[in-house]
């Protein structure tokens, strides 16, 4: 039977049903217990909803046999949970600190509208259908703006319009009036766009302008535009592309402007006209180092990404493999290859991503203006217009130059009347907010504003704080709002304190006790044996020319490849002395490790020198050397010296004080790098014990004598040498670590269950069982 055991502790904010806006609110009636822990009862409803949610999609759902195992893997994760309880592990800042961190994350799509969402996605992607060429003019204003700066922006803006509308060139007006920075060069233009590449209020406006007219003013958070549509055209696509570039600025010198409009010039000729290999060329001569070495192939881009002249140039090309005739942009000069197009996406491949998006677009606004609302009408918000008319009467210069100060007063004596800072503002579902609580945001929430008018600084304030309190409200009061995000958060605190003690328990424990691990092997060692092996090497080749050169290689133990893998290149020593420097003997201890693990490596031990005097030296420090790996178990052959006097390194050597090394090696990985250059598939060589069912090849000569064999199977051309026969018996417990730790693991779980069940008795209540039997 499978379960999909619910414990938190993952990123499962995607957990949460879509809609849970409108998920049943839950109830305060006293519930009954489905169990009982020690003293601790466990509510029925609160099992039927975690089973229904992580079973309800099994064919044995509602079966005596599904309920009945769920309700025991239920009772073992509810036992450790008390336990963690009981220890205060439910206590610490830390855990409260995850935990509050789990919740903010689950809130978030109990904090939006849905419905609103769905239709901005769908909105989206419907004008993703379309591109739109505009040119715009703006003015500037602030989005907090004071109401003379925004009317004095709007007038400027309205003036404007009725001069491009009665006939002035669009563009001279934006270049001479527009306080977008671009226009003076581009008079406005915008180029092609498409959905969720402008702010939302801008795109709206450009989507519902026709082709030729010139909207109305629009607010965005920069100021006012008036837009101009000058072409609407089907969407495009995406388009990917790789380029050739060679660099040029638009204000270098003439004559090298020249030289590299000849040279991208020759570079598309040879395309073209002596059809010379792409890559080839991209590699040799592009200048975009970050795309050189993959034949210039770009991200897949749409409408609006790109510099519009490179853009144009890539969309007009039709066929794969297409070039464009050199393109320049502020970058230097292109040539465009065209490697596929592809349309717009369905809307259900492109749903996921056009919701995130919306949710970090301007769109989201409208989301929050609609979940404000929404929450002021459940929650019964109400407003003392009398003790709000106060607070704004209390805005002063010092607001404006972010110098309000204020200290609450003392708290009123019950019963007598609240007036001034006591009164309260607004209420939440009958919470009372009082101005106090105000005026001291106010102080820790301002900052200045040269010239506003204060007390519509005030208002802005006010309609903040009535925001944050009417969401904070609503977040704190979800769990006993929405089932689905109560037990949610649930499934998070009790995950968060199960890891903590599992961890300490069982999974840590099981590791770091190697005594109990040994004890625990032993005594089961009968599950830890070793089927009938044999020792071989395993040769797979892509051709059979291939398969005879790794053959050669690995059966001559004379043969072997250079590597400098894992290899120093030198290790130095103290002038004149035989000591090492710090630095060298920690390569030495790496390299000694190396050959312990790759019983194939052999490392020459050389060093070059001047004369005969330093070649006495020399010696010395390499016979230390080998030395030292041979007290490392490694035999002196595979470690050998060659000091030589004289040589082109002689010089260079003397003075550096240096011994080289040089390695050989027969390593299987090795030797696939040398022979998969090419093709990472051309050859897989495996030295190591095999049994049956490790490799189908091998199982074939299981039973074979020592010897080499050869095969062929699937298209792959196959090598067997076959060392030695390995009978039946048990494996070590480094053999069998893996296994063994995961099953001393359970045995853990298990022991510490029975522990937790005898200090907390377990009561079913058989009869709230029954009822979620339904087959």
């Amino acid at each position: 039977m499978h379960h999909r055991f619910l414990l938190a502790g993952t990123a499962a904010a995607a957990l949460l049903a879509a809609g849970c806006q409108t998920t049943k609110p839950t109830t305060a009636a006293k519930q009954p217990v489905v169990e009982t822990l020690g003293t601790t009862a466990v509510p029925a409803s609160e099992f039927a909803y975690v089973y229904r949610k992580n079973n309800s999609s099994a064919p044995e759902y509602g079966t005596k046999a599904s309920v009945t195992e769920y309700l025991d893997l239920y009772t073992n994760f509810k036992l450790k949970v008390l336990e963690a309880e009981q220890r205060g592990l439910d206590t610490t800042q830390a855990f409260k600190r995850e935990l509050d961190g789990y919740k903010q994350q689950l809130a978030q799509p109990y904090l939006t509208e849905k419905s609103v969402t769905d239709k901005l996605v769908r909105e989206a992607y419907d004008r993703m259908s379309k591109e739109i060429n505009a040119s715009h003019i703006l003015i500037r204003v602030q989005p907090d703006a004071d109401p003379k700066d925004t009317l004095a922006a709007y007038q400027k803006v309205t003036a404007l319009r009725q001069r491009v509308t009665g006939g002035e060139d669009f563009g001279k007006v934006a270049r001479e009036t527009s306080e977008d920075p671009s226009a003076r060069e581009n008079g406005g233009k915008l180029g092609y766009f498409t959905a969720m590449q402008m702010v939302y209020p801008f795109e709206s406006v450009a989507y519902s302008t026709p082709a030729g007219q010139v909207s109305q003013p629009v607010r965005t958070r920069f100021g006012y535009h008036i837009i101009k549509v000058n072409d609407v055209r089907p969407a495009q696509g995406e388009i990917k592309v790789a380029h050739l570039m060679i660099r040029a600025t638009p204000g270098m010198p003439k004559a090298d402007s020249v030289t590299v409009k000849k040279k991208v010039d020759e570079l598309y000729s040879r395309l073209t006209q002596r059809k010379e290999n792409w890559e080839k060329l991209v590699a040799q001569f592009s200048e975009d180092a970050g795309s050189a070495a993959n034949g210039g192939e770009l991200p897949p881009f749409g409408t609006g990404r790109m510099i519009p002249s490179f853009e144009e140039a890539a969309f007009k090309l039709q066929k794969p493999g297409d070039l464009s005739a050199p393109v320049q942009t502020p970058y230097g000069w292109h040539i465009i290859r065209l490697i596929e197009k592809q349309p717009i996406p369905t809307f259900e491949a492109m749903e996921p991503t056009l919701k995130s998006k919306v949710s970090k677009d301007s769109r989201s606004e409208l989301n929050r203006t609609a979940f404000l609302k929404r929450v002021r009408t459940e929650n019964n918000f109400s407003e003392n217009q009398v003790a709000k008319d106060y607070v704004l009467s209390r805005a002063d210069t010092a607001l404006v130059n972010g110098r309000f100060k204020y200290t609450a007063p003392a708290t009123p004596a019950k019963g007598k009347k609240a007036t001034g800072d006591a009164q309260t503002l607004f209420t939440i579902q009958g919470k009372p907010y009082p101005v106090s609580d105000f005026l001291t945001y106010v102080q820790s929430n301002q900052k200045p504003r040269a010239g506003s008018d204060a007390r519509f600084t005030m208002q802005q304030l006010y309609d903040q704080y009535v925001d944050q309190s009417l969401t904070e409200f609503e977040k704190a009061n979800l769990e006993t709002k929405y089932e689905d995000y109560r037990m949610l958060v649930k499934e998070y605190r009790d995950g968060i304190l199960l890891f903590q003690l599992m961890d300490e328990k069982v999974w840590s424990k099981a590791i770091e006790d190697t005594v109990g691990l040994q004890k625990f092997f032993a005594a089961n060692q009968a599950k830890y044996q070793w089927e009938p092996r044999v020792q071989a090497t395993v040769i797979s080749a892509a051709t059979p020319a291939l398969r005879t050169q790794v053959q050669q290689l690995v059966a001559n133990p004379a043969a072997s490849l250079p590597t400098t893998q894992g290899i120093p290149a030198s290790v130095s020593f103290r002038p004149r002395t035989v000591t090492l420097n710090p630095a060298s003997t920690a390569s030495l201890e790496a390299l000694a490790g190396q050959l312990v693990t790759d019983t194939t490596l052999q490392v020459t031990i050389s060093g070059q020198v001047k004369n005969a005097a330093a070649a006495t030296l020399a010696r010395q420090r390499a016979s230390q050397i080998q030395s030292y790996f041979v007290q490392q178990g490694i035999r002196a052959s595979r470690v050998p010296v060659n000091v030589t006097i004289g040589g082109a390194q002689s010089r260079a050597a003397g003075s550096a004080d240096a011994i080289y090394f040089r390695g050989y090696t027969r390593n299987p990985a090795a030797i696939e790098q040398r022979f998969n250059a090419q093709n990472p598939l051309a050859v897989q060589v495996q030295q190591r014990s095999f049994q049956k069912g490790d490799n189908k090849v091998i199982d074939e000569f299981l039973s074979s004598a020592p010897g080499t064999y050869t095969t062929q199977k699937d298209g792959r051309y196959y090598t067997v040498i076959v060392e030695k026969q390995l009978p039946a018996g048990p494996k070590s417990l480094a053999e069998a670590r893996g296994q063994a730790t995961s099953d001393y693991q359970n045995y853990l779980e298990k022991e510490w269950i029975a522990q937790l069940r005898e200090k907390y008795p377990v009561s079913i209540n058989q009869p709230e069982v029954e009822k979620l039997v339904t087959k």
